[in-house]
């Protein structure tokens, strides 16, 4: 199984995200949308390069860079997403 990061996956997801408001004529909504989004990709690809090049200032300074980006989404007290980031570096290092 190769390495995919939940970066990666946003940046699949965004034209289905917007396809609602696009059928709606939304157009502005969805355009502004893919630009917030936009940088996804690019982040996700340097990231898993550092990564699989164990370079930690490279990694640290994306990993800074990502949480700006993401600083403002809350997520509730009450979320269902477990604990996906226990064993996950022992997982990248066999996926990479």
């Amino acid at each position: 199984m190769l390495f995919r990061s939940a970066l990666e996956d946003v940046y699949q997801t965004i034209d289905s995200s917007v396809a609602a408001w696009e059928k709606k004529g939304y157009w502005l909504k969805a355009d502004k949308y893919r630009l917030d989004w936009e940088w996804s990709d690019s982040f996700a690809r340097s990231l898993k390069e550092a990564l699989k090049k164990e370079d930690w200032g490279s990694i640290a300074m994306k990993s800074a860079q990502i949480a700006q980006k993401l600083g403002d989404i809350q997520i509730s007290a009450r979320h269902r997403l477990g604990t996906p980031w226990v064993g996950a570096y022992d997982k990248l290092k066999v996926d990479l």
